[in-house]
């Protein structure tokens, strides 16, 4: 377990930017780099699982193989990557309160008060630690927009998990959204400063940076975010509009975000296995994004 590695994925500005798809392109990069790799997702709703939710409002259920009704991402991670997702991938605020409320009623707090902080967030980190045990990296998605009541324990969770853990064992991605106005031409930053603003405020710096918008991000445009979300320049990616999700992981190997390797250098037992990363093989992955737009072409 400690030599396992934990990227955390964030969204803010908006709702929809497509964490899940992100979360799993990144795992889809890593796994061509020969890393064992499982995905995560923390999300904030009081429902105990998506099985009673309106497919309207929050998406397909997606069914795991051990009969979990979950969120619809974990299809994404499974699409994407060579790993089952289970139960076990899929926690929920509903999930943590009935936990720490059934431990609380047969008395594990010994009469302690049972708060948000330490319960909640201990709750919520020991779900990421059992979760990631047995691989080489672990991808957590934490749902919702920054800034949302919902998602603060789970915010503060991974602050705490990384002070935990070590920074040499957890990046923090921030997927944040770049708008095109067409009536001024330009591109807008400032959506994605205040987005990182308020994450800062909650104690969580963000190491990497992906910006979704529709076309790929000018060098100057990139050296502005990142002087004001205190970032390096190389730390800010694109994550373009894309006509098909399987495009995602190849738009990602494009921006170089195999950046992640400096990080993963860094990172003990891993310099062996990251050694090669430079040299990722997505060659499997066009293979079959070809073979898609072909039969999407005779349909």
């Amino acid at each position: 377990m400690k030599n396992t590695k934990f990227i955390f994925i964030t969204g803010g500005v908006l709702s929809s930017l497509g964490k899940g798809l992100a979360a799993a392109s990144i795992g889809a990069l890593l796994e061509c780099c020969g890393l064992k790799v499982t995905n995560q997702k923390l999300d904030p709703c009081i429902n105990v699982d998506p099985g009673t939710m309106s497919p309207f409002q929050h998406g397909e259920v997606f069914v795991t193989d051990d009969g979990a009704e979950t969120d619809l991402d974990l299809g994404h991670y499974e699409r994407f990557t060579s790993t089952s997702m289970g139960k076990r991938n899929n926690l929920t605020t509903g999930q943590v309160y009935y936990s720490v409320i059934t431990k609380e009623r047969r008395g594990d707090y010994l009469g302690k008060t049972v708060q948000v902080i330490p319960h909640i967030t201990n709750e919520i980190k020991d779900f990421i630690f059992k979760t990631a045990e047995g691989y080489d990296v672990s991808i957590v998605e934490i749902g919702g927009t920054v800034g949302d009541i919902e998602s603060l324990p789970f915010l503060e969770a991974i602050r705490q998990f990384r002070n935990e853990a070590g920074k040499q064992n957890a990046i923090f991605t921030h997927l944040t959204w770049v708008p095109f106005i067409k009536t001024a031409g330009e591109v807008k930053t400032k959506p994605t400063q205040h987005s990182v603003k308020a994450l800062r405020e909650i104690g969580i710096q963000p190491d990497i940076l992906l910006c979704r918008t529709e076309n790929f991000l000018s060098d100057d445009i990139k050296a502005k975010i990142a002087l004001f979300c205190n970032v390096e320049v190389s730390s800010v990616f694109t994550a373009k509009d894309v006509s098909c999700i399987y495009e995602v992981p190849l738009v990602f190997h494009r921006e170089h975000y195999d950046y992640v390797k400096r990080y993963l250098s860094t990172w003990g037992l891993w310099i062996d296995k990251c050694s090669h990363i430079a040299s990722c093989s997505l060659s499997s992955h066009r293979r079959f994004l070809s073979a898609y737009w072909r039969h999407c072409l005779t349909q």
